[in-house]
């Protein structure tokens, strides 16, 4: 059911890294409350911090965002009504504003050197005071202070936060959280380079933007009442502030962080590299933060962008578990149909340098559907299919509890058995082999592992004997008398 107003969210990203989950669940959110409420879906790029911007990082957001399906309305790259959406485009914008909170004494010019401000920080150290700008400037009449950057003196623009009082800001997931001004700092808001921080632009920018909901990652909320402070100096309506749980590390103790998660593990793209499904991703970061009911699990995008709420995100820490993605990401491949499913794999196996027989993959789709957690593990049980004959070691076609000599019976017997068939069928083929199995006094899983080591040259494969039927019997008996020739080879060598 539709909210009555069309929610404006946007997701807002730093170009300074790699796009990792929790950018990814931040977006997804934003996505699934435009799409609930017939809003619109923004992508902003806030890339003011030049000093550790990565030229490479946008085309890899918009690339991720794109495979997750989580397309937006207005964009750096498709334009909008709110033109441009990149915000070192927007420069003028912010000094507009940064100037306007200067002339109505909610901020200031300050000249203060990177030297001095050095000098306090380690004076308050000293004191054990908590490090804070020391107000200095926060006295300079204004035309004096026009007058030196007239002169061309560098400065910055402080917001001048009230001393008296308290502030309250109001978040969605926690309620109100009153901070007494005196212990807030005077922020700089537009760096002496002209570019604004943060604290700036993204307010400027929700609100010219007309956004109605801010996600954001609860790592701003120590400095949530200088954005409500801003707000409030500017006469502006707030939007309705979102800031979601953290990410725990896999044991639970202690933040999610880059080195605790390996680089495969976190970024978007590499995700998709070890082949992860976007549905079985967006299932699983949905439920770090958010959850519908306390037994329902598997969410299609579809189903997510019905079921979301707002009133069920919560702010507890989740810990990133990586059993849960691989069971997610399994339900969600079986969910595809085979045809949807030999899309996916065929990429895994040609980025092997395997070459695709498009019939043999086919076959096997229903043979790895059931068994595997990611698509590259199918390239892993059953890239065997499209490589040249195995060449296992002797050592390893002798069975469990056998001799070199049983195993080699064992593996003629096995010839004479396909050699009887016609065509190979599983349910035949099956029941002979079984039958050889007990007439050699043997299980069927000690035959059955001689002979899988012979076909696929792997102790993990497809299933035996639909894996044979698929290879056929020409090339099954082919192998099998290679495998014989490496093991009586072995025996004569011993």
């Amino acid at each position: 059911m539709l909210d009555p107003q069309p929610a404006r969210v946007r997701f807002a990203p730093s170009p300074t890294g790699r796009f990792h989950i929790g950018g990814a669940r931040t977006a997804l959110y934003d996505f699934l409350l435009a799409r609930q409420t017939g809003g619109q879906f923004i992508l902003r790029i806030e890339d003011t911090d030049r000093k550790r911007f990565v030229p490479s990082a946008e085309d890899e957001i918009i690339e991720s965002l794109h495979w997750l399906g989580l397309d937006w309305d207005e964009g750096p790259d498709i334009g909008g009504p709110y033109s441009p959406y990149r915000q070192s485009e927007r420069t003028d914008i912010y000094r507009q504003h940064a100037e306007e909170l200067v002339a109505h004494g909610h901020g200031y010019y300050c000249f203060c050197t990177p030297e001095r401000l050095s000098q306090v920080r380690q004076r308050q150290q000293k004191l054990k005071q908590p490090p804070r700008y020391d107000g200095l400037c926060r006295k300079l009449d204004i035309e004096e202070a026009r007058g030196r950057i007239a002169d061309g003196e560098s400065y910055v623009i402080r917001f001048k936060t009230p001393r008296e009082g308290s502030t309250a800001a109001v978040d969605l997931l926690r309620g109100p959280i009153t901070v007494e001004n005196s212990s807030l700092d005077d922020y700089i808001l537009l760096k002496s380079d002209g570019l604004p921080v943060y604290h700036l632009a993204a307010m400027v920018d929700d609100y010219l933007m007309e956004i109605t909901h801010v996600f954001r990652g609860s790592e701003w909320l120590p400095t949530f009442p200088l954005h409500v402070l801003i707000y409030e100096a500017l006469n502006w309506k707030q939007p309705i502030w979102v800031h979601l749980s953290i990410f725990l590390n896999p044991s639970g103790k202690g933040k999610m962080s880059k080195r605790d998660a390996g680089v495969r593990e976190i970024y978007v793209l590499d995700l998709k590299q070890m082949g992860y499904l976007p549905e079985g991703l967006l299932n699983w970061i949905a439920l770090m933060g958010w959850s519908y009911d306390d037994h329902t699990e598997f969410f299609t995008l579809e189903d997510l962008i019905e079921k979301f709420s707002l009133q069920k995100l919560h702010p507890s820490p989740a810990a990133v578990d990586y059993k849960k993605l691989d069971h997610f990401n399994g339900n969600h491949i079986r969910s595809l149909t085979t045809s949807e499913l030999v899309d996916q794999l065929r990429p895994h196996f040609e980025r092997e340098g395997l070459i695709v027989n498009e019939e043999i993959l086919q076959e096997i789709t229903p043979l790895v559907q059931e068994r595997i957690r990611t698509l590259e593990e199918a390239v892993e049980i059953a890239g065997f299919f499209f490589r040249e004959a195995p060449e296992p070691e002797p050592s390893e076609l002798v069975g469990k509890k056998m001799t070199i000599d049983e195993s080699i019976e064992a593996i003629r017997r096995s010839s004479e058995v396909v050699e009887s068939f016609t065509t190979l069928d599983v349910e035949s083929l099956e029941e002979a082999l079984r039958a050889l199995a007990e007439d050699l006094g043997l299980k069927a899983g000690q035959l059955f592992g001689i002979l899988r080591i012979a076909v696929t040259g792997q102790r993990i494969s497809t299933p035996l004997i639909e894996s044979m039927v698929v290879i056929g019997k020409e090339e099954v008996l082919n192998r099998i008398a290679h495998a014989l020739e490496k093991l009586e080879s072995y025996t004569g060598a011993t």
